[in-house]
């Protein structure tokens, strides 16, 4: 595991979020991964802000070398218990990174960004800038954000700005003719709020391969 600098604000925030918690996440994969990865060719890949680490475990069950990151040492220790309870320990790498001030080295077949939305500061656009120079030629970048607050959600917990489907590829500048889109969505789920209310949420999706 790889060690960045002294902890910045946003360090701290994600750290006692997992540490004065049990488990976060479910420890299922993301269906949006499921959904597009599924017919890749396996590789080597990047999951950037994986967590406890369930998308980076589903991707090297299924022969991918990953590299997962993530701000929280915790949350990497989880990851990496995980890993090695599925059987891939020896297929991934855990790297500690506040992306936007470090970033893994290395290119990568395929480079997965999944809900890199904070309520701390995350320099997005240059997070989502380094994740496409980190795509091998030939290789996949998948970018997945929510597409706003749940149906059921009255009262915002904190101000956010949503992405639009035009707006991160306006962002991102790819160059022409190096890229193309293959997927361009927005997808809609089932989200159950804590007191039971049901309703939906939507989350956009971009898969670009590099040619």
């Amino acid at each position: 595991m790889t060690d960045t600098p002294a902890p910045a604000p946003a360090a701290e925030f994600w750290e006692a979020r997992y540490r004065d918690t049990g488990r976060v996440w479910s420890g299922r994969p993301n269906e949006l991964l499921v959904q597009e990865a599924a017919e890749l060719a396996p590789g080597t890949a990047l999951d950037l802000g994986c967590g406890e680490g369930a998308d980076a475990v589903w991707l090297a069950s299924r022969g991918w070398r990953v590299t997962g990151a993530d701000i929280s040492a915790t949350a990497l220790e989880r990851a990496a218990g995980h890993a090695a309870e599925a059987g891939v320990g020896d297929r991934v790498a855990w790297e500690r990174h506040e992306l936007g001030t470090s970033f893994p080295e290395g290119s990568f077949d395929l480079v997965s960004a999944h809900y890199l939305q904070s309520p701390v500061a995350l320099d997005q656009q240059t997070v989502l800038s380094a994740a496409a120079r980190a795509v091998a030629p030939g290789g996949t970048l998948l970018v997945v954000m929510h597409a706003g607050w749940p149906s059921w959600q009255t009262e915002p917990p904190f101000d956010a700005v949503f992405p639009t489907l035009d707006g991160v590829l306006a962002e991102l500048a790819l160059p022409a003719g190096e890229w193309s889109v293959e997927t361009r969505r927005t997808a809609r789920r089932p989200s159950v709020s804590p007191d039971g209310v049901e309703g939906f949420r939507e989350d956009h999706v971009w898969r670009l391969r590099r040619t």
